[in-house]
């Protein structure tokens, strides 16, 4: 972490996320739009592209009435560190559901932030891309290839 970021920056950033989910669970687009900048961009894991908080919170507007509502978010972090002081890049695994939450080793998507201080001091999102994990497959190459495994799987 830089010098000039500190512990309260990082609880910042999880608050963020947390308001992320929180709005997610409630079903709540506009709650769950503001948590990105005005221009902020987010990626879904079939290669979906919205651009702007509009268009992000219209998208979630009908995926929450639709195949998502009663849905939840989990997440696990795997790392966040701070390019400057108003710049976090966060990694994640996440995965929506519905019924029991999934195990620490469950989630079946692979999530990266990046967050920046707004004008207000709030961070937000300004992009936010999601891929697809397969579990399978990643564990038989680090069964096949050890060295190929990554920190955050050791």
């Amino acid at each position: 972490m830089p010098a000039d970021a500190d512990r309260r920056d990082g609880k910042a950033v999880c608050a963020t996320l947390d308001a992320l989910a929180d709005a997610w669970e409630r079903g709540d687009a506009e709650a769950y739009g503001r948590q990105f900048t005005e221009n902020g961009t987010y990626t879904t894991y079939i290669g979906s592209h919205y651009e702007g908080r509009a268009d992000i919170t219209a998208s979630h507007r009908a995926l929450f009435k639709g195949f998502l509502k009663d849905s939840k978010l989990a997440a696990r972090y795997l790392d966040m560190r701070f390019l400057t002081k108003d710049v976090a890049v966060l990694t994640s695994r996440g995965a929506d559901y519905t019924g029991d939450k999934p195990g620490a080793d469950e989630p079946s998507k692979v999530t990266t932030f990046t967050l920046v201080r707004d004008t207000d001091d709030t961070w937000r999102i300004a992009a936010f891309h999601n891929t697809e994990r397969s579990d399978v497959m990643e564990r038989f190459s680090f069964l096949w290839a050890p060295d190929t495994a990554p920190k955050a799987e050791k």
